[in-house]
């Protein structure tokens, strides 16, 4: 298990941010076709081309992280997002820890976050 973590300046809002990584809406802009929720929002299910995933919430904390386990992986795994705020210069970056069987799937896995961070900063207009 190959555990990473990338990073990705913004200049976006922070709240605005949030939202749209923690919210089933915000979420199905950039990340799924369509999020639903379950057992009290503790359970969202992302569904892309027809097919679908179910991820556990773990934690959160509004404004500054959301932490995600996908409860058909290794237990141990989970995918973050984290707000990173520079308290110098006040920037904002966008952090991604996620995890890979290996690196070859680690490489692939950072090509597609790139692109979907890609999706989410047009999104935002940042």
């Amino acid at each position: 298990m190959v555990k990473y973590q990338l990073e990705y300046p913004t200049k976006s809002s922070i709240k605005i941010l949030y939202n749209c990584l923690s919210s089933p809406s915000g979420l199905s802009e950039w990340f799924a076709d369509d999020i639903n929720l379950k057992d009290n929002g503790k359970v969202y299910i992302f569904q892309w081309d027809g097919s679908e995933q179910e991820a556990e919430l773990l934690n959160k904390k509004e404004n500054h992280y959301i932490r995600f386990r996908w409860v058909d992986e290794d237990p141990e795994s989970y995918f973050e997002f984290r707000i990173v705020v520079d308290e110098m210069t006040g920037d904002a970056t966008l952090v991604i820890t996620d995890f890979a069987d290996d690196d070859d799937e680690a490489q692939e896995q950072q090509m597609l976050w790139d692109s979907q961070v890609k999706e989410l900063f047009h999104t935002l207009g940042s």
